[in-house]
């Protein structure tokens, strides 16, 4: 197994292949600040990019041979082909070379309250949930997010407390790397289909990662998903369960929206009742809020600050965000690239407006799309039109047999409104075109909607 020790400086040099990520430049910054010599390379220059270069650390674009110098550590994101020339070289030197997961686990172990939070929908969100909680009360955490949060200046927080809270994603079964003291598992889904088998292999992959946990360690799991049930039985230490089934130890109830669509919900333990307020839309925020507050409880933040804390939460960059108006049209964005999020975001806002909701659907890899086609032809009932752009391929090389026309064609014998546009020019176009005062029209997927939002204000 490979160890890390934060304190020993082991590895006086380490590079990252794929620096770029959120994640891998987060953690890039945590080691530059505890005195690391960092350099990294990526493929194309971007905002996180310029935050490491802001931090004093070496940013290579392109992943070339060459890149590999004199480091003493190798670390690579997910999205690395076994026939990256960098990475090739980076194990020819007899250095050791690890993923993400594997330094991300072993860089956990250096905290004695590590919180880790897991889940196919709402990762982020509690995550900055809880981030908000910490950064408000008198811990100094350290803080590695999955998105943007205004309340740490970004996506890192580097702290000198015994506190890491960090995203915990099951891509590659990466769970199963990480022993954190507190785990949050927000619910459970098909997704990443092109490394998972099925929903089963999903499932047996967060047992594993249940088992890692030690006689001390707290799980927090959402009762009300039926596919976490089967973790109960190999939690060793203490199973914290929420929800508004009865069982749940942590129940919630009273679940009222005010007439801007934001929840006041209380979470009644052992009698006692607590009651919450939230300034953010939609019902799976209730479940984001509740896994946080919970986690806050648990690792000994006082109420009265998680209170206050989540009541002026006003969410990540990139969920449900405005971006601006156009023609006195709303123009949002949103992350959501799986149709249980989709379908749960367009619900919630169709269910404020009065007018029209449109929205373009970035698709996010091919695999995904193909898996889950009729997943997603049936996840925007709640839209007046769509338009689907060309899939986003990331990490994955073209497929043939599947194309984004393929789910317009879906959606239109669905009796929804739909059309392929290719590119974002004409996207916006387009859009700029048929937006009417009031329109709310958001863009969604997790490669680069928000550049299309962004587009259509400009």
């Amino acid at each position: 197994m490979f160890t890390f020790n934060l304190d020993e400086k082991k590895y006086k040099k380490i590079h990252f292949i794929g620096i770029g990520g959120v994640s891998m430049s987060g953690i890039a910054v945590l080691l530059s600040k505890n005195g690391y010599e960092i350099s990294g390379s990526d493929r194309n220059d971007s905002k996180f990019l310029e935050n490491l270069r802001k931090n004093n650390i070496e940013t290579l674009i392109g992943q070339k041979k060459e890149n590999i110098k004199d480091q003493d550590l190798f670390v690579y994101t997910d999205a690395i082909l076994p026939d990256n020339e960098e990475l090739i070289a980076a194990k020819e030197t007899g250095k050791p070379v690890v993923t993400r997961g594997v330094f991300l686990g072993a860089l956990m172990r250096n905290y004695k309250r590590s919180i880790a939070v897991s889940g196919s929908h709402g990762k982020s969100t509690t995550t900055s949930m809880i981030s908000k909680i910490l950064v408000e009360s008198d811990e100094h955490a350290s803080i590695l997010l999955g998105g943007m949060l205004d309340e740490i200046d970004g996506n890192v927080l580097v702290g000198d407390s015994d506190i890491l809270l960090t995203e915990a994603c099951e891509f590659k079964a990466n769970i199963l790397h990480y022993y954190p003291s507190t785990v949050i598992i927000l619910n459970i889904d098909e997704d990443h289909l092109d490394y998972y088998k099925d929903l089963n292999h999903i499932v047996e992959t967060f047992i594993g990662y249940m088992k890692n946990l030690d006689e001390n360690s707290k799980a927090i799991i959402n009762i009300d998903d039926k596919n976490t049930h089967r973790l109960f039985n190999h939690v060793k230490g203490k199973l914290i369960t929420f929800g508004q089934d009865k069982d749940a130890m942590y129940r919630i109830t009273n679940v009222e929206y005010n007439h801007l669509g934001h929840p006041t919900f209380d979470l009644v333990k052992d009698g006692e009742v607590m009651s919450f307020t939230l300034d953010i839309l939609g019902n799976y925020n209730v479940y984001n809020a509740a896994a946080s507050i919970i986690a806050a409880l648990e690792n000994g933040i006082p109420l009265e600050t998680i209170k206050v804390s989540i009541s002026t939460y006003h969410s990540l960059h990139r969920r449900m965000e405005i971006i601006g108006r156009y023609k006195d049209a709303v123009i949002m964005t949103d992350y959501g690239h799986h149709p249980v999020e989709i379908k749960a975001t367009l619900h919630t806002l169709k269910s404020i407006q009065k007018e029209r909701l449109i929205v373009v659907f970035q698709p996010h890899t091919y695999s995904r799309t193909k898996a889950l086609l009729d997943d997603f032809a049936n996840s925007f009932y709640d839209a007046d039109e769509v338009v689907v752009t060309e899939i986003y391929a990331a990490r994955e090389k073209f497929d043939p047999t599947i194309k984004s026309e393929d789910l317009v064609e879906k959606l239109i014998q669905n009796g929804v409104k739909a059309r392929y546009i290719k590119e974002f020019e004409e996207a916006k176009e387009y859009i700029q075109s048929i937006v009417k005062p009031q329109d709310i029209c958001i863009t969604t997927g997790c490669g680069n909607p928000d550049v299309l939002a962004e587009m259509i204000v400009e």
